[in-house]
């Protein structure tokens, strides 16, 4: 399959160099471009593009920027695109980092949000697991306790190829309903980050309160900003099962 990736951060860079290893076609555009993007491009076996180009010929489009990157796009990038490729959405809104969207801030589902700055429906998936899981937390399927990712959207055939995706990742897959439903493993919510298998995964969306994620959200970021150093991995893990769970 051919996938191009906008962001070669954490997670894109990430979700790159796993699709690559699973055989995939994968170009990357960052906002670095010249040697940087070459480099970076280089280290995930991936091929560097433009952004222009990173979305044509394609068949899956993955978006791995900040929440507020995203109206920063180019507003004709995806004009040529043809309505069957699939854009996924990975980003979490923070307002610390993002600023304040009143949209957002007033409960507006995020992918629903950056599905009307694109003008193109997404799908929202890679988000409710941490960059170090999806990097070495992936089992092959059938694993026992295999993590599972959330993956919400309105096509349900987009949703099957993107699952697909994630299973090449390591990771099983858990439909969480349709776009506007993807509040439920957004940050602040059981689901979020919490390295969940598919039967735990099913029962945290179930949980979520809507009113309670951007609180819950919020303390946590400011819990851990108040740590003089910074927490492992597994006790990032343990603080949002223990904090949106418990």
């Amino acid at each position: 399959m051919k996938i191009g990736i906008i962001g070669t951060g954490a997670i894109g860079g990430t979700i790159a160099k796993k699709m690559v290893t699973a055989g995939h076609d994968v170009r990357v555009a960052n906002s670095d471009n010249g040697d940087k993007l070459q480099a970076r491009a280089a280290e995930l076996g991936a091929q560097p593009s433009a952004l222009k180009d990173v979305v044509n010929n394609v068949d899956v489009i993955i978006l791995s920027l900040p929440t507020m990157a995203i109206p920063t796009l180019p507003e004709n990038l995806f004009s040529s695109v043809p309505d069957k490729v699939i854009i996924v959405d990975t980003s979490n809104y923070y307002p610390f980092r993002d600023a304040q969207i009143e949209d957002l801030q007033n409960g507006k589902a995020e992918s629903v949000w950056v599905s009307e700055q694109l003008g193109r429906p997404v799908i929202k998936a890679f988000n409710n697991l941490l960059a170090e899981t999806l990097l070495n937390g992936g089992k092959e399927a059938g694993s026992d306790n295999r993590i599972a990712m959330a993956i919400a959207g309105d096509d349900a055939n987009a949703k099957k190829i993107v699952a697909d995706l994630a299973n090449d990742a390591g990771f099983d897959a858990v439909d969480s309903g349709s776009l506007e439903d993807s509040w439920r493993h957004q940050p602040g919510t059981p689901a979020y980050c919490t390295e969940l298998n598919k039967e735990e995964l099913r029962i945290s969306l179930d949980k979520a309160d809507k009113e309670k994620a951007p609180l819950i959200r919020d303390k946590a970021i400011e819990e851990l900003s108040s740590r003089t150093t910074y927490p492992s991995h597994q006790e990032i893990v343990e603080f949002n099962r223990n904090l949106a769970i418990n």
